[in-house]
């Protein structure tokens, strides 16, 4: 099949953004700001690989809304893994599936 078919799936551009020095430094501020506590269960974490800096509203590749600081949260992984892509998958039907 050619590479434009819709089962080529190839990784979209914004998931490079995830490994840059500039969502790294973000991040970290993010759950600075929020003083490491999970914004759904007020979890404290101090090890950051247990926490996710989370976009409140999904990004879908908006470049300005995935840099929006006003847009992310902090949340300890078990509340992201969890709840919030539950509430993710909830809402497919209303928003389309995206990539």
């Amino acid at each position: 099949m050619p590479p434009s078919s819709s089962h080529s799936r190839a990784a979209p551009a914004w998931r490079r953004w995830y490994h840059t020095a500039r969502w790294k430094a973000l991040r970290l501020l993010i759950f600075a700001r929020d003083l490491y506590e999970c914004r759904k269960c007020g979890a404290v974490e101090a090890n950051t690989a247990l926490l996710v800096c989370d976009h409140i509203k999904p990004h879908r590749g908006d470049e300005a809304l995935f840099w929006d600081e006003a847009n992310l949260q902090t949340l300890c992984k078990a509340c992201h893994d969890r709840d919030k892509q539950r509430e993710e998958q909830a809402t497919l039907h209303q928003r389309g599936v995206w990539h």
